[in-house]
């Protein structure tokens, strides 16, 4: 796991860096608001989804998505759930019970759900952290237990993320909001990398 975490900051010296360009970020949610908005995470393995159909009561379900990113559906089989955005499993199991339904209308939500973050660099208890709440960079530092001061660049923090096969890096200066300067929260994705580099000490 470690292994991957290390090839993945190397990436930060060769791969792709963008500046902190925030548009597609997930948007911020109260912890106690039901995980319902589709446009920001797809459903993964290990969700709890649960599956309402006002067209047929009895159809009415939760289920936990599967590590093989399955669910197990009453009289339907089963169905690739891992991937797909609520409003896209509805649709399939819309289709997949349209002879049993009166009504075609089905709504998925997301009753819960945990994803991994990787938190390394100048950190106190660098490592994974699994989160069930929309989780900004600075959160998943302090979740590490915070940085070291006597080292930490808090000015050039790194958050390293996997999109269309390729490492891409945001770059983020979280000094700014812990001096309690204006500071647009960046919201961290699945297996996302925070990195908290060294400040370089002159000798």
């Amino acid at each position: 796991m470690f292994g991957a975490i290390a090839l993945a900051v190397c990436a930060l010296m060769t791969g792709c860096q963008t500046d902190s360009s925030f548009d597609d970020r997930p948007v911020p949610q109260k912890r106690n608001e039901p995980l319902t908005n589709t446009n920001v995470i797809a459903l993964r393995e290990g969700d709890v989804v649960r599956m309402t159909f006002p067209g047929a009561p009895s159809l009415n379900m939760s289920q936990q998505i599967r590590r093989d990113g399955l669910i197990s559906l009453p009289l339907g089989g089963e169905i690739k759930a891992a991937g797909l955005t609520t409003a896209e499993l509805e649709k399939e199991l819309s289709d997949r019970y349209a002879s049993q339904l009166l009504s075609k209308e089905v709504s998925v939500t997301i009753e819960s759900s945990a994803f991994p973050v990787f938190v390394t660099g100048a950190v106190l208890h660098p490592g994974k952290i699994t989160s069930d709440h929309p989780l900004t960079a600075l959160e998943a530092i302090m979740e590490a237990g915070g940085v070291d001061y006597s080292k930490a660049n808090l000015k050039s923090v790194s958050v390293v993320r996997q999109e269309n096969g390729r490492a891409v890096t945001f770059k983020l200066n979280l000094k700014l909001p812990l001096e309690g300067k204006p500071n647009e929260p960046f919201y961290l994705k699945p297996s996302d990398i925070v990195f908290v580099p060294e400040r370089f000490a002159w000798f």
